[in-house]
Order: C-alpha cells, then structure tokens, then sequence
C-alpha cells in the first residue's frame, strides 16, 4: 500500500489522477496595498490573480472518521462560506448573522470549548455564527501555558487497566476529538499579518457593513456523500484509511537453520498527531524516542561479537500509534498470521519489550533524570529495570539518574506498550520516560512540539542508557565491563537527526537523509498519512513516506554484518536474496538478506556498509481493514471494507476495540480573503479591453474551483 500525505509533492506526481493530491492550503489575500499588480498592464488570467490575490500559506484542520463518528473540520454543506473577518475579542458584540473569526493560539482551545459547550447546552447560537476560524501564528505569549489539543488520558480506550480518568495530559483540552461544523486554518506569519489588518478596518467600519471578507472552501467528499463513519465512506470510497509503514530490523541479523534465541524487542514511535495535520512535528511527543533509538542503534552496532549475545535484539519502529496504535496493532497481527514480513519472529520467542518513549525533557537544572514504567512485576521486568542502573552506573561522573515511577500511577502511561499488555498482560515490559506522573510537555500532539521543545543532550542521553542497558540484558555473565565502557554515543549524530526530523532547516535535506534517500520534500511532517494503493504492491511497494524511508536504511546500514563485493544497484540486484540499499542515491549498493524481505521497502534500502541484514517493514493498516482488488473499467481500485479476523487466536479483544480511522478526501482546500468594495470597484479593469478581460476572469473562475477530482491528503 501506497502511504501518502499531503505535502509530498513527489509522491502526488505519480498517483492516478482521481487521487492526486492538492499540496498544501491555499490562501488567497486581496486588498489594497497587499498586491503589486499593475491593473494597466493585464494581459493574462495569472496577471489578473495577481493584481487581485496575494497567495499565502496556512494549516488545515481536517475531517477523520472513525467506526463512531466524525471529528475535526469541514465546510458545513457543499458549498463555499463567505463571511466578514473580525477577532475574536469582538465577536460577542457582532449583530451580523456570521462571520470568521480571526483568534490568537491562547483563545483557540476556549473558543471551541465553548461552542462545544452551548451545543451540548442546546444553544446553537455561537455555532451558527461562526463561519470559519483564522487561527494566527504568533504562537504563545507565554509558553508555559501549553497547548495540547489532545486528551488528558489520551487513547484511554486502549488502555490496559481500568483507571481512564487519570490525567496524564494535564494540558490537555481535548479540541482535536471534537467535531466541528466550520473550517479551521492555522496561517502563515505573512497571512497573519495581512488578515489582522483586515479585521481592524472592518472594526473601526463597524457600523456600516464589513468590507473584508473570507471565502472558505473547506469541503469534504464525505459531506458531498453524507457519510458519517468509516464504514458508510469507505463503502463510498468518500475516504481513505489512515496508514503508512513500520519497520523492524535485527540486531545481529537472523540466520535460517540456527536456533532461535529469546527475544528483547525494543521499539519506539515515528508518527505525532496536530490539531492542523500538515504540521505535526511531534518532537518530544515521540520524535525524540526514534531519535534515541537510532543512536543508541548505532552505538550497539560497533561492538564486535554480536553473535555471541544470548539474546536476539529486534528494533521495532511502529507509525500510526497515535491514532489507535495502528503500528503495534498490526505488527501483534500480523505475528498471529505468520504474515512474511514478519519472517524470522516468533510471538513466544519475544520474553521481553523495551520501550523508548518521550525522552526530550528530561534534563532539568542541570540533572538528567528518565523514569521507567512497567507492566507486570516480573523477573524478566525487573531484569531490564536492574540493566538500566547498571548503565547508568556505568557513566561515572556522567551520571544519568533512573527511578522507577510513582506506584500510585494506574500503569504504563500512553505507549505502545500498551497493545503487548492488551494482548497478553504478562508480558515483560517497560518504558522509558522523561516523566513520572504525568507529561512534563506541555505542548503533546501540538503543532509547537517542535525542535525548540526538546533538549538534544537528553535525548543523547536517553541512547547511551538505552545502548548500554541492551547489552547489559543481552550479555552472559560475568559481563564484560571494558566492553560496556566503550559503548558511546555520537552526539554529532544526534544533533543532526534533531535537525533532519525537527525543523525545516535544514530538515530532509539534511546530509545524512541524502545520503540514504531522496526525499519528497524538505519540511519534515510525521502525520502517518494514507493509504492509496492496490494490495497487490505491497510486496514491493514503489512509495512509502520519507520518514519510514529513512528509518528503514537507517536501520538496514546500521544493523547489518560486513560483506565484501558489495555492487552498484539501481532498484535491482543480480542475487535472487539480494536487495539494493540507497537506491534513491549515488551510493547504491546491493548486499545480501538471509531471508528474503516480502515487505514495502525491500528495494529502498540503505547505502554504505549493509551486507547481511535482517530489515523489514510492515505495512500499516487498521486491523479491521479488509481490501480487495476490483477492475473498473479497466482501471484497478482498491476497495477498503471491515474485515473480520474472529480465526485469529488471541486476537480478538485487539480486534473488537479498533475502531477504523480514515481521512475524508476533498476537490480542493482553501481561503481567499478580498475586500467586497475594492472588487465591485475595479472598473479600471474591465475598461482595459473588457471582452478579454472578461473570457479571462471566467477561464480563471473555473480553472480556480472548477476541481472535480477527488484529492486525498
């Protein structure tokens, strides 16, 4: 399957062309002084735009269904929304019947609390007035208020204990699992400007009728076809399940023929959630466990004799957890079947679960502090729990303090974790955490969980407890303590995955994402996207989004064993067990896998030293998605339904509470902001040769909302 998001032009490029996806939110300003047209020299439709629009950029928030209903964002019916722009300190005192409301970031969360609130009341009033929302950049005044769209439980519903009223997200308001009958755009720095302007001089002509006004066009293919969850759209083919590629990899790579060992797996996430979908950077939230992860990978891949460990280390990297567990869902399924992407694993051969969860935050004057989180109190538990202080022994002066978490707490806290202990509670597990009883980030699932929320030394601090804590557990006694001592992180690494993963400068055109891939684009965006591709390519899938690229060759170069010969490929190697790594770049190489890889990215793999290798993605879907392939006309679709896994032992309760997220298409995503006078006014234009100005206007009108195919994120 094809995992695609808005944003990644190179991927749209080559979708069909009813699945084309419009690349980014449009917002057109016009007014007086914001343009630099000349309307004597119009000789084309683009020339008329310019006179009249200045483009800028914003942020959507989206409309997801799921198996219970709809939340985020959209147009109300099927038609644009045309309203006057005030802020929302004046709003209370408006007589007009509606209009968009231009708020600052603090006011947002209670604003929409409050529509919420009078709807549940039965009053409509506030609902019925506002047209859309203008959300301005300026960020917070004061980021120590935070802001979390997400719950104060977050995903209780697959919590593995009964206590869902614990806060683990204090910060949380819960704005991004509401519904909303009116569109939300997050603006660019130079649209808020514009648009604050705007607003004043439709305050200060407040008695007569506002000027300045916004076009919403913020309609969903699931309004058009009135479908209200993810069976009836999907059934319509309104929308398009969320998805995208997990990875795991062993470390060292998994002979055929020799005696299996137990199992460590160690995982962490790659995907955020955001109120505004298309900004979701998610940097402590998770973003700052795949980093650790990643170093702490690469430190452990330099100890020689790996092969002597007695146990197997298997590194799991899981997309989709934030919005069901999508990854650790389909990865425990998947198990269960004995699908071939996870070929060479075994459910009963996995004794323990190391987790790398929010690890950005954890230095706080000066002193480094994680705190571990576990499951069942059981030998093997505290076997990780023990190798954890001994790693951080080990550091001497460098101390890293480790402390178990606060007894008081329900359980683990919102991880994925928490699918292992739903499938069997047993299971030996722990998370490692920069906090104890509750977040200490103050911005989870927020589009501001950037670069700027995080501390890179914690996070490098978080990989050299996790490296030296693998191979404490995974080594036989006596250990070998000159060993232990030489594992060391490369800090230089970790600074610049923060600023491959985390920002935008440099972001995915960052050295050593090129050196593995070639990105679609450069901004990073961690939303785990869609699916919009036949099942039938999922055995080698041409696409799958940068970041999981990148994990996967990563994570191929890193845990693989030398091998000499190694030859340049381009997408193919000669080897029927031969994959090509860096195929996206100069430095391709093909290397040889014990097992054949069935999964997406078997032929996007890494560059440099892989040789024998053990990498595998796993293709993420809603357990309870099925697909089947139908020839129309002879264009091939795929048809996504609820499927029913009831033979698969063990599974069931998995199952049961999945609950089927997808992502409603659209034709086309914008605001255009105009003054209403300066348009019925700009006679000049149409004395300038009035015909050809008017056959222009029309091709312009149409060619500007004339989008009959649907666009998916």
């Amino acid at each position: 399957m094809l995992a695609c998001k808005r944003g990644d032009a190179g991927l749209a490029s080559h979708l069909p062309a009813t699945l084309k996806s419009y690349q980014g939110a449009h917002l057109g300003v016009h007014q007086d002084g914001f343009h630099q047209g000349d309307t004597n020299t119009l000789e084309s439709v683009p020339d008329l735009e310019k006179a009249m629009y200045f483009n800028a950029h914003g942020y959507p928030c989206v409309r997801l269904l799921n198996l219970s209903g709809e939340i985020g964002c959209s147009n109300p019916g099927q038609e644009k929304i045309v309203a006057p722009i005030f802020r929302q300190v004046n709003i209370d005192k408006l007589v007009v019947p509606s209009f968009a409301v231009l708020t600052p970031l603090e006011e947002l969360e209670n604003l929409l609390l409050r529509h919420v609130q009078q709807l549940i009341g039965g009053d409509s009033k506030l609902a019925q007035k506002i047209a859309g929302i203008l959300v301005e950049a300026t960020g917070l005044e004061n980021r120590s208020l935070g802001f979390s769209p997400d719950e104060k439980f977050p995903q209780a519903e697959f919590a593995p204990y009964q206590n869902l009223s614990f806060e683990w997200n204090p910060r949380g308001s819960g704005i991004m699992w509401k519904r909303y009958s009116f569109p939300i755009f997050l603006l660019s720095n130079e649209s808020t400007k514009a648009l604050q302007e705007m607003a004043t001089q439709n305050e200060k002509n407040y008695k007569a009728y506002p000027s300045n006004v916004a076009e919403f066009d913020l309609v969903m293919q699931t309004t058009k076809s009135e479908n209200h969850d993810s069976t009836s759209c999907l059934k319509e083919q309104s929308c398009l399940p969320l998805g995208g590629y997990s990875v795991w990899s062993a470390l060292p790579p998994i002979y055929t023929g020799e005696p299996p060992k137990s199992i460590l797996l160690v995982m962490a996430s790659m995907d955020s959630g955001s109120f505004f979908r298309d900004i979701s950077f998610g940097a402590d939230s998770s973003l700052s466990g795949l980093i650790a992860l990643l170093a702490a990978v690469d430190a452990i891949s330099q100890v020689s004799n790996l092969n002597e460990l007695k146990k197997q280390l298997i590194f799991g990297v899981f997309t989709g957890e934030a919005w069901g567990y999508l990854g650790s869902k389909r990865f425990l399924l998947e198990l269960d079947l004995g699908a071939d992407s996870l070929k060479g694993l075994n459910s009963a051969m996995i004794e323990q679960v190391f987790e790398i969860g929010s690890v950005g935050k954890a230095l706080n004057q000066g002193i480094t502090t994680f705190f571990t989180h576990s499951g069942q109190d059981t030998p093997s538990t505290n076997e990780i729990l023990d190798a954890l202080q001994k790693a951080s022994e080990s550091l001497g002066s460098d101390n890293v303090n480790i402390k178990k978490a606060d007894a008081t707490n329900p359980g683990v806290p919102p991880s994925s974790l928490m699918s292992f202990l739903r499938k069997n509670s047993s299971i030996s597990g722990v998370v490692l955490e920069d906090f104890d009883t509750s977040f200490v980030n103050k911005f989870y699932h927020s589009h501001l969980d950037n670069h700027a929320n995080i501390d890179a030394t914690s996070i490098a601090a978080a990989a050299i407890i996790v490296a030296r804590a693998l191979y404490v557990i995974a080594s036989d006694v006596p250990l070998n303590l000159i060993v232990l001592n030489s594992i060391k992180v490369n800090v230089s690494l970790v600074d610049e995955l923060v600023g491959c993963l985390l920002t935008c400068d440099p972001g995915l055109s960052c050295g050593i994402v090129n050196h593995f891939i070639s990105p679609s684009s450069v901004c990073p965006n961690h939303y785990v996207g869609v699916f919009v591709d036949t099942p039938s390519e999922t055995q080698r899938p041409q696409f799958a989004d940068d970041t999981s690229r990148f994990v996967w060759n990563f994570l191929a170069d890193r845990t693989s064993a030398p091998k000499k010969n190694l030859s340049p490929c381009k997408g193919e190697c000669s080897g029927p067990s031969d994959v090509c790594v860096g195929a996206e770049t100069e430095s391709s190489r093909c290397g040889d896998v014990i097992a054949l890889c069935i999964s997406s990215l078997a032929r996007m793999a890494a560059t440099g030293r892989l040789g024998v290798t053990t990498v595998r993605p796993v293709s993420n879907a809603s357990v309870n998605l099925g697909l089947n392939e139908l020839n129309l006309t002879n264009e091939l679709k795929t048809i996504y339904s609820l499927h029913n896994y009831e033979k698969v032992n063990n599974a069931n309760k998995m199952i049961s509470d999945d609950i089927v997220f997808t992502n409603a298409g659209w034709n086309w995503m914008h605001v255009v902001v105009f003054n209403v006078g300066k348009i019925l006014s700009q006679r000049l234009i149409a004395l300038q040769s009035a015909m050809t100005i008017a056959a222009s206007y029309i091709a312009g009108i149409t060619g500007r909302f004339g989008y009959t195919d649907i666009r998916y994120p």
